[in-house]
């Protein structure tokens, strides 16, 4: 294959798109179909019942446990199933991404696991526990940029000259259906779910809820974005994949303001609500659920706690899931959340 045939292709959003990117949004059946795969390569996680809560709310809320997973975080269901599935031209050259951390690790763990070289653009100042998780799992951490976006396009960049399978953050169909396999394992064990509280980065954690519980269930699937970071937010509720002026929250997680037009088209279609919480929501969610649940979580998690606790009474009586999507919160923030100091 030719060097040209890397060459970006027309993109209906604001990021780069290769002509191996699928734009065909995943169905249920493809997330049935990842299925065999991620269960061959990780742990089916818990779905514990959370007293405090279901207390709190006057519900059973139950938190799916994508902590427990190696990465510590409900991407590498994305990042295995891409690996299997991936063409052999790229194996020798390898995979590229750029992430905050969890995005990368998932894609480091699928290069591990199907020994695929990875090199992963971050930007500068980041999580250091995420770095450190990458580099053991293999991956070659570059600091590129001030903000995810410039490590994006710097990752993109290299892509185009240098023949990497560029692993976008979004836009791939095998990662939306790998990360809806949480759902699918909720089912099992929850069948009557009437709501599902998600973060929204990407949207591809609450594209698969969408087309699991959502579709399956009929449960009310509300995506959450930080008040600093609501690009998709925007999009969703004007009905456009136009980038947002920046970021400004801490929760690095959910921390881009570029709609994909994978994770709209579906959410677009199907996800019920979109709201966003204040930084300060999502760190008093993440202290209150270390200190009540003794559970130490990220504060993509807390933005869909915070959203839940603010519903209130509105779910008295509901059967809620709320997704624990990773642990990898930065030391220093853990903190100051705990002090009370964000």
């Amino acid at each position: 294959m030719t060097q040209a045939a890397y060459e970006p292709v027309e993109s209906p959003d604001a990021t780069t798109v290769f002509p191996y990117h699928d734009l065909t949004p995943p169905t249920t059946r493809d997330v049935y179909e990842a299925r065999p795969t991620v269960r061959d390569h990780l742990p089916k996680t818990p779905l514990v019942r959370s007293e405090y809560l279901s207390a709190e709310l006057d519900a059973d809320v139950y938190l799916k446990r994508e902590d427990t997973l190696p990465t510590g975080a409900f991407k590498v269901r994305g990042g295995v199933t891409l690996g299997a599935r991936l063409d052999e031209e790229f194996r020798e050259r390898g995979l590229i991404a750029a992430s905050t951390g969890n995005h990368g690790q998932s894609v480091a763990y699928a290069g591990r696991t199907f020994d695929v070289p990875v090199t992963i653009a971050v930007p500068d100042d980041p999580n250091p526990g995420k770095v450190r998780s990458m580099e053991r799992l293999g991956a070659t951490v570059l600091e590129r940029g001030a903000s995810y976006d410039v490590a994006r396009e710097w990752a993109e960049q290299r892509a185009a000259e240098e023949g990497y399978r560029y692993v976008h953050s979004a836009n791939e169909p095998d990662l939306i259906a790998g990360v809806g396999t949480a759902g699918l394992e909720v089912l099992d064990e929850l069948p009557d779910v009437d709501a599902v509280y998600c973060p929204v980065g990407g949207g591809s954690g609450a594209a698969g809820y969408c087309l699991t519980l959502g579709a399956i269930a009929d449960a009310r699937i509300v995506g959450v974005q930080a008040a600093g970071a609501d690009a998709v937010y925007r999009g969703f509720h004007e009905g456009h994949l136009e980038p947002g002026d920046g970021t400004d929250t801490t929760a690095e997680g959910i921390a881009s303001h570029v709609p994909f037009a994978l994770t709209m088209d579906v959410m677009c279609d199907r996800l019920d609500d979109l709201e966003t919480v204040t930084d300060e929501e999502i760190w008093d969610a993440v202290r209150a659920t270390f200190r009540e649940d003794n559970l130490t979580v990220e504060g993509a998690t807390g933005a869909g706690i915070a959203a839940a606790l603010r519903a209130g009474e509105d779910l008295a009586g509901q059967t809620v899931v709320i997704p624990v999507t990773g642990r990898n919160v930065a030391a220093d923030k853990l903190v100051a959340a705990l002090e009370g100091d964000r």
